[in-house]
């Protein structure tokens, strides 16, 4: 058994560390250490899994670890609250193959190929603006616009509702951290803010209008994302209340937030090494290398846990059941083991295994093409335009230990 002892392991929960950006010098020296740290958290703590090939064979060992026990972020949450909150992401086999099912077939890659033309449509729409009137803040008007009309598009949901879905996001972002910016009742919400999905009274506006959307579709049909999972419902593969409310707010969130991170970053890291932008400009046939260097680079989801279903060994580590095991991309995206000169920023670079989307397995991401056709779009378009990214304000960050999320930057053609 290898494990170190709490005093021994440096601080990388705490949300204001990320103010700065990822704490890499503190994860090499995670994952430097023999087997798995363990990480005190609150009144208990949780087992730290910060190289990628622990994280990739924890993510598809499913029985052993579970993503249905517990909660998947660090915290616990009573069984009541786990119940209300439940996902996709917080569920195994067989209830997770069944959600998946009803909605993985809008996102597979021949499906979202469909809606290349809308996201280039989009994109131009964007950029041309950003041109026009000589930049700004790179994420209002660019990398969180994009990814959340694309998803409504693809959901159904009126374009002009995208704004205020956008700051639905933006506070749930804030539930990842120490402080919220609004009261418990904000939105009309009378729920308990430990039922709701980051604690959050966004997450109540957003049930809200999940519902008011469902019940349009049943007598509306469409065609589009929520129309298939009312019919879907209705044909008897049957989604419960709690199941469409929960799942159409991970489609909104995780299909926003996430891109628009990765947007955001990739746009800082050109702006900064322009170097690596002159080499895309040069040779086009780099933007697939570097769409994948941008998702790396990004890694928009800093971690996920996982709860240990059994007692069992895992990295020379005994891990009891009940145990938090938690794989943190933040690290598992930059090991010296999986990348060459992780710490480098290279749209070139070959082998890239990251951890983007998660580690493999059944939880692999859904909306991973839709995403890389978006980043991808952008770069192209970018590049016929021949445009060059400087940096006009520094960077503000998210407090947050779960999205590595960029709130503003501000940007101008170079």
């Amino acid at each position: 058994m290898s494990t170190v002892t709490n005093l021994d392991v440096p601080d990388i929960a705490d949300p204001q560390l990320y103010l700065d950006g990822i704490p890499h010098e503190r994860f090499a020296q995670i994952r430097d250490m023999p087997g798995l740290a363990w990480h005190p958290y609150g009144d208990n703590g949780f087992w730290t899994v910060s190289r990628h090939d622990d994280a990739r064979e924890v993510s598809r060992n499913p029985e052993v670890f579970s993503s249905a026990i517990g909660h998947t972020n660090l915290w616990d949450l009573e069984a009541d609250a786990l119940e209300a909150r439940r996902s996709l992401i917080d569920t195994d086999a067989p209830d997770h193959t069944r959600l998946r099912r009803l909605t993985a077939r809008a996102f597979t890659p021949k499906n979202i190929r469909r809606w290349e033309t809308t996201v280039r449509e989009i994109t131009v729409e964007l950029l041309d603006e950003f041109v026009a009137q000589g930049g700004g803040d790179w994420v209002e008007l660019v990398s969180a616009p994009l990814p959340i009309r694309v998803i409504l598009t693809m959901l159904g949901v009126p374009l002009d509702d995208a704004d205020y879905l956008v700051e639905l996001s933006n506070y749930l972002v804030e539930g990842t951290g120490d402080t919220q910016s609004i009261p418990p009742d904000a939105f009309g919400n009378t729920t308990e803010l430990r039922l709701l999905p980051f604690n959050s009274p966004a997450s109540h506006a957003l049930f809200e209008y999940g519902e008011q959307l469902r019940a349009e579709r049943q007598v509306d049909p469409r065609n589009d994302i929520v129309t298939e999972l009312v019919q879907a419902e209705a044909d008897g593969d049957r989604l419960s209340h709690s199941e469409f409310r929960n799942l159409f707010h991970l489609l909104v969130f995780a299909g926003n937030e996430t891109t628009r991170t990765a947007l955001s970053h990739g746009a800082i890291a050109f702006a900064d090494m322009p170097d690596q932008w002159d080499r895309v400009l040069a040779d086009p046939t780099m933007i697939g290398s570097a769409t994948e260097e941008v998702l790396r680079w990004a890694t928009p989801v800093l971690h996920m846990r996982r709860t240990a279903a059994v007692d069992t060994e895992f990295a020379g580590t005994q891990i009891a059941k009940g145990d938090k095991v938690v794989m943190w991309y933040g690290s598992t995206s930059f090991d010296e083991r999986a990348h060459t000169d992780p710490l480098r920023f290279d749209v070139a670079r070959e082998a890239n295994p990251h951890d983007a989307f998660g580690g493999g397995g059944p939880h692999q991401c859904l909306g991973a093409s839709l995403a890389r056709l978006e980043i991808s779009v952008l770069l192209e378009e970018m590049a016929r335009r021949s445009l060059r990214l400087r940096r006009t304000s520094d960077v503000v960050r998210a407090p947050s230990n779960f999205v590595h999320g960029v709130l503003s930057v501000g940007m101008a053609p170079a």
